[in-house]
């Protein structure tokens, strides 16, 4: 991480400890961490679960009440943001639960397959074809949920080890073991199907 991007990331963090200050006093103040977390939040829930855009927003904006309503009990010896994925976890959690299934398709953009294959796997130097990607896309939907969340958090919300162990709850050797082990999964199955060498 560059010194720039390091100071901006270290502004937000303080910015974010200000905003939750001021929204305990006055709940209008609340809307500018909305602002600020919205799309990171929403892309979140859509890469971790099977859900419609309307579902999403629905869970977005559950996440933010429980957010809201715990502003008090907030640790601020976490950064907010890891706060906030983890209270949105937990609301995907609770609505895959109410639906009484498990997510069945990653939402993942081609993009987003690019982050994680550049992340190290043995695919980092492969172009990939649109129909390649297509059955990278089916590769990941039906990767467990507990790997796929963790390098989802790991590559596209780019959160460190740390931040994941907030989130999801895992000790840091559980969440090496799961990143690792979900990347071999992928990177197995696309040499089975030919996709790699």
């Amino acid at each position: 991480m560059s010194s720039k991007s390091f100071m901006l990331k270290y502004r937000q963090e303080k910015n974010d400890v200000k905003l939750v200050d001021l929204a305990k006093k006055d709940p209008e103040n609340f809307e500018a961490l909305m602002v600020r977390y919205q799309n990171r939040l929403f892309h979140f829930i859509k890469r971790i679960s099977f859900f419609s855009k309307e579902d999403a927003e629905d869970i977005l904006q559950e996440a933010f009440i429980k957010i809201y309503k715990n502003l008090n009990s907030f640790d601020d010896s976490l950064k907010f943001s890891t706060w906030a994925y983890q209270i949105t976890r937990n609301c995907v959690i609770d609505a895959i639960r109410k639906k009484q299934s498990r997510p069945q398709k990653a939402r993942l953009e081609n993009e987003d397959l690019a982050k994680i294959f550049k992340s190290g796997t043995d695919i980092e130097n492969e172009t990939l074809a649109k129909d390649t990607l297509n059955k990278v896309k089916e590769i990941i939907d039906k990767l467990p949920f507990k790997y796929r969340e963790v390098i989802i958090l790991r590559f596209l919300e780019e959160k460190n080890y740390n931040e994941i162990m907030d989130i999801v709850k895992k000790p840091k050797g559980t969440i090496a073991a799961l990143i690792n082990r979900g990347r071999k999964m992928l990177a197995e199955e696309a040499k089975k199907q030919h996709l790699i060498r």
